[in-house]
């Protein structure tokens, strides 16, 4: 007798509706993902059932895994229960799929050695079914050779992975290990299930859209020497252009005068002034996204000298500033190749919401990310934000996150509003 509890929450022509996964959720901080992963999972028709490991509840409890997936959740090899409703190997061979997310480097270990110690590593071991992972750890245990050997034998064995990413870790180290998003699971998934797992890219949330992200200052030049710029570092604009290629979008960066790398692929023009900045923008149009996080410059000097300005020991020369184009207003007012989606930045030190609500209307674009930039914050050249999204009625007020972080939850919000659109 099959138990499973077929859920269509999204219609039928969902490439997943009616699929069965088996979610497996190892013992991690990444846990906390899964409920979201389980949601974006039924809205698209899957019916998941979940097997959670004792070290899974010290980070997520039962219960809300439960009412996520609105089914009974299994934990005890030992449960006569749940042992007498569905055994260990019914559970492991009705799925479609077995998915572990997030998969330790023990349970890693514990797959590639065949040990059956508990409810999950015995349905693992029992399975006929595909099986996916997501791994998730510290830097320094992916890298570990023997975790890198464990890896390669259950790739040889026919498990396929997705990520991990980089990004900070949860212990303060920064590098390889962070757990693949959500939303690049359930597409690995969909890949797995269509029997194209090496092709995963092409059913990301964001293929097929093309973004356009401005990143980093400006620099307008007084004379050959001197220029007149800001404190942005690029960091959160590259981590966002970075974000969305990695949701499949082909992704346009123009990028000021930064020490940041170019991210990987990610198509990256590089300019030094505001001027510069928006005739690339506008060269890179149409494109169905728009972020310009670069901090550009307000003003730059009427007439810059062509030669390097000298002390004379009189006054000091007098500077006529004019106003420089304004490239969100521009994009967003565009007449014939206005992006669906356009999203601006408001860097303020006062009256935050206030007048980021305002810059959004007066600008013209659909979101703006808005964040208090005083010098007591640390968030010009630092690797932290704390920021509110602002729509037209409405507002969301993010906790501190790292900039990472920040631009995988706006391109997921991203990825939401097109998904939303269909």
């Amino acid at each position: 007798m099959c138990l499973w509890t077929e859920y269509a929450l999204v219609s039928s022509s969902s490439a997943l509706s009616g699929r069965r996964v088996l979610l497996i959720i190892g013992g991690g901080i990444a846990a906390y993902k899964s409920l979201d992963l389980i949601r974006r999972l039924r809205e698209r028709g899957v019916s998941v059932r979940a097997i959670m490991t004792r070290a899974a509840a010290e980070f997520v409890t039962p219960l809300s895994v439960s009412a996520v997936s609105e089914t009974q959740v299994h934990q005890s090899l030992f449960d006569l229960t749940q042992e007498a409703e569905m055994g260990h190997i019914q559970l492991s061979r009705d799925a479609d799929l077995l998915v572990v997310a997030p998969a330790t480097a023990h349970m890693m270990a514990q797959m590639a050695h065949g040990l059956a110690s508990d409810l999950a590593t015995t349905a693992l071991l029992a399975t006929d079914k595909p099986v996916l992972l997501a791994p998730a750890m510290n830097v320094r245990m992916w890298t570990h050779v023997a975790t890198q050997r464990n890896l390669a034998t259950l790739i040889a064995d026919g498990v396929s992975v997705v990520g991990p990413g980089d990004g900070n870790m949860a212990c303060g180290e920064f590098g390889p290990g962070r757990m693949a998003e959500p939303l690049e699971i359930v597409a690995a998934i969909e890949a797995k299930l269509a029997g194209t797992s090496n092709n995963a890219s092409s059913k990301l949330p964001l293929s097929g859209k093309h973004a356009l992200v401005t990143s980093g200052p400006t620099h307008e030049p007084i004379d050959p020497v001197r220029y007149l710029a800001n404190r942005s570092s690029g960091k959160q604009g590259h981590a966002i252009a970075a974000a969305l290629a990695k949701l499949g979008a082909q992704t346009t960066l123009v990028a000021g005068p930064t020490q940041m790398a170019d991210p990987a692929g990610v198509d990256v023009v590089h300019v030094e002034t505001a001027r510069e900045m928006l005739a690339a923008c506008e060269a890179a149009l149409p494109a169905d996204i728009a972020v310009c996080a670069a901090a550009v410059a307000d003003w730059r000097v009427e007439h810059n000298a062509e030669q390097k300005m000298k002390k004379d020991g009189k006054s000091p020369p007098s500077l006529t500033l004019v106003e420089n184009p304004d490239i969100l207003k521009t994009i967003s007012r565009h007449k014939s190749q206005r992006p669906a989606l356009v999203i601006g930045f408001a860097a303020e030190t006062e009256n935050v919401l206030a007048y980021a609500q305002a810059k959004r209307t007066r600008k013209g674009c659909d979101w703006i990310v808005a964040n208090d930039v005083s010098p007591d914050t640390g968030i010009m050249g630092g690797d932290m934000n704390k920021v509110h999204l602002i729509f037209a009625e409405t507002h969301e007020d993010w906790p501190q996150l790292s900039k990472g972080d920040v631009a995988d939850r706006l391109v997921h919000r991203i990825a939401d509003y097109f998904e939303e659109l269909v």
